[in-house]
């Protein structure tokens, strides 16, 4: 029974590592291989027709209803005309480089402290953008991100602004728009302009800040005769279905705040449901990745209709957020103005506290781009602290090491009472395992002289739990914090890891890099590639179960002895920075823990099997000793009383049988009951001492 129990719970523990992999691991290795194979059939397709789903249309303005239908008489905004070549698409089909498509056609340079990139004149777009602060690995000549790229690309991804309306030319896709200037940075706006020639002109005003905020203003002078209805609107298209990394403690795709609320929309779920319609007065619409935010910000104050929509009729999915205000009649002579905003970059959680709490035009909740999840009230608090030690220490892993001091200093009550419970528990054990063998018949005696003991002693048996209970919250919100903000991303600790956001690089495999060949991809099977830290971890972790009390019962103690080594794998797949907090969590334990216990004055070591064995048997020993001894002299007492009373059967012989019973039965109890009971005594106590050395503290 013992040994299926055992093999049961290592079936279990396997079952989870393995299901881990399964479950997360191996489906984002096949989306990814869908989406390279995707991407090798059609490199560098668009569609044949439209290079976005279509500008939102109003009743009333437009003559369609349906979101992206065309206007009669009009081509839809940001659309390519029939018959006509999308502007980067080569009609041979060959696929182009980047560069090459950039070069194609006009643009404004668009340069600041943070970006680089260009609005293109045809279309008048923002459809280049590249984050100079960041790159794609954590060598120094890696590429830079990548975050916007032009119609024509393998994956085209870009913000686009315009007016909607009935029986007018609007601005489209293959439009040619003048610039005032060629470069826009944060002193120098750049105004784009274009005349229908029908008595409509059109501005398109665009400023950038320091960092990755757009101000985009949007004017129409009718020059003609006739009143003119238009909406402004804005849209973000994305083309293809980007790889993420699947994880449900992370949201990646549409996102957005509408009256206040954070809503998260999935990819698929967007693929399978249709379209999602919102109204809202403030927030903001957009698209997000793990570290990277294209999102658009209406006027905070002015009513709009949201819409996240996805179309793949091309063969290739593509994705759409916009946003349309409420229409506008422009009279004759008289002109109209739309100011929005467009946020395309790094999820830097200041900053963007910072355009939250803008005094004169703050985005609501702009800082929920930042998936810290439900424990938001602990998690960001954690980031704050994290982040002001870490500008003191100057490294993110320094300062891991000293939140954790912080953290333990918070709890040591609690942790230090916890201790001390577990420590009397300790010095309990060997009169536990005299009660075990005691009543190993009876349950129920058991547990009420062992609550008897536990109350006596003031010790409570759950006390060992309570500390892991009290981290797990903070241990799921610091994971948060390096999983999710971009802070921790590329942060260097000390040695082999520089990126504390990534899994420890070095594997058991291949001699943690001692060996002559590099770490070989093995698929489900790679959880049994673990680093030195992983390791690290495990080791401090079985140490740390070593100085807690044991549990009496030999299967649960197994398991407990298995459950290190279970984590050892299951850790290894985690960022390096939370390893490195979990063993310096589990060292300062064990430190903690050692000092109570030795003022406590409870076994350590291979003293606790010194003093557990003996004593126990001892004590086991004098007890059924006791007990064997009564139990004997009085079945001795009895016989000898039943004997005498027949030898004297006569008149007075009640009184002297009585008489004669009691002394004989006292000599002949004593007697016996001393030989017997000192017996099971020693058989007992040896009994007892054996069973107390095997179960008790290894030697360490």
């Amino acid at each position: 029974m013992d040994q299926r129990n055992l093999i049961l719970a290592i079936a279990l523990s396997l079952v989870i590592l393995l299901g881990y992999q399964y479950l997360f691991v191996v489906p984002q290795l096949e989306q990814e291989q869908r989406q390279q194979q995707a991407a090798e059939a059609t490199p560098g397709a668009v569609p044949p027709s439209l290079d976005t789903l279509g500008a939102p249309t109003r009743p009333g303005i437009a003559d369609a209803e349906t979101p992206g239908a065309e206007t009669p008489g009009a081509a839809i905004p940001g659309a390519a005309i029939p018959g006509t070549a999308i502007p980067g698409a080569d009609p041979s089909g060959a696929t182009k480089s980047r560069s090459e498509l950039l070069a194609e056609t006009p643009r404004v340079r668009i340069e600041n402290s943070a970006l680089r990139g260009s609005i293109s004149l045809t279309a008048g777009r923002i459809d280049d953008l590249v984050l100079t602060q960041y790159r794609e690995t954590i060598e120094s000549d890696s590429p830079e991100i990548v975050l916007l790229s032009p119609s024509g690309d393998e994956n085209p991804y870009f913000a686009d602004f315009g007016w909607t309306g009935r029986d007018v030319s609007l601005p489209r896709g293959d439009t040619l728009w003048r610039a005032n200037g060629k470069v826009l940075t944060p002193a120098r706006p750049v105004t784009l302009t274009w005349d229908n020639g029908e008595g409509l002109r059109f501005e398109r005003v665009y400023e950038i800040d320091e960092n990755y905020m757009f101000t985009v203003t949007q004017r129409v002078f009718n020059d003609g005769g006739v009143a003119v209805a238009l909406a402004p609107y804005g849209l973000i298209s994305r083309t293809g279905t980007p790889d993420i990394l699947g994880f449900y403690i992370l949201h990646e795709g549409p996102l957005g705040v509408f009256n206040g609320t954070l809503e998260e929309i999935d990819y698929d779920d967007l693929r399978d449901d249709g379209p999602v319609h919102i109204k809202t007065t403030g927030g903001w619409i957009g698209i997000t990745d793990k570290y990277w935010l294209v999102a658009l910000v209406p006027d905070q104050d002015k009513a709009v209709e949201t819409r996240f929509l996805h179309d793949d009729a091309s063969g290739t999915d593509k994705y759409q957020a916009d946003y349309l205000y409420e229409g506008l009649t422009i009279r004759p002579g008289a002109s109209a103005e739309s100011r929005s905003r467009l946020f395309a970059g790094a999820k830097v959680v200041s900053l963007l506290d910072d355009y939250r709490d803008a005094p004169d035009d703050g985005i609501v909740n702009f800082d929920l781009s930042v998936d810290f999840g439900w424990f938001f009230y602990l998690t960001k608090p954690l980031f704050y602290a994290l982040s002001y030690i870490t500008k003191v220490v100057g490294n993110f892993g320094l300062g891991i090491l000293i939140l954790t001091v912080g953290v333990k200093l918070v709890f040591f009550p609690l942790a230090n009472k916890s201790y001390v419970s577990m420590a009397k528990m300790r010095k309990l054990q060997p009169e536990m395992l005299v009660l075990r063998e005691r009543f190993k018949e009876d349950k129920q005696r058991l547990n009420q002289e062992m609550m008897a003991l536990y109350k006596r002693d003031g010790a409570n048996p759950a006390a060992g739990c309570l500390p892991i209970v009290v981290q797990i919250p903070v241990f799921f919100a610091l994971y948060k914090v390096m999983f999710v903000t971009i802070e921790m991303r590329h942060a260097p600790f000390f040695g082999w890891i520089q990126d504390l956001s990534a899994q420890d690089p070095t594997s058991i495999l291949n001699g943690f890099g001692l060996l002559p060949w590099g770490v070989p991809d093995l698929g489900v099977l790679g959880v049994i590639s673990i680093g030195i830290w992983p390791i690290a971890m495990g080791l401090t972790m079985f140490a740390q179960q070593r100085l807690n009390p044991q549990p009496p019962d030999p299967i649960q103690a197994k398991i407990f002895l298995f459950m290190p080594i279970m984590f050892t794998f299951l850790l290894a797949q985690f960022p390096a920075g939370l390893v490195i907090y979990w063993t310096w969590n589990n060292l300062l334990s064990i430190c903690q823990q050692w000092v109570i216990m030795r003022r406590a004055g409870a076994p350590i070591g291979r003293h606790a099997i010194q003093q557990a064995g003996p004593t126990a048997g001892q004590q086991a020993g004098q007890k059924a000793g006791q007990e064997a001894g009564q139990k004997a002299g009085q079945e001795a007492g009895q016989k000898a009383g039943q004997k005498s009373s027949h030898k004297a059967g006569q008149k007075d012989g009640q009184k002297a049988s009585q008489k004669a019973s009691q002394k004989a039965g006292q000599k002949d109890g004593q007697k016996d009951g001393q030989k017997d009971g000192q017996k099971a005594g020693r058989k007992a106590g040896k009994k007892t001492g054996r069973k107390a050395r095997k179960t008790g503290t290894p030697r360490r």
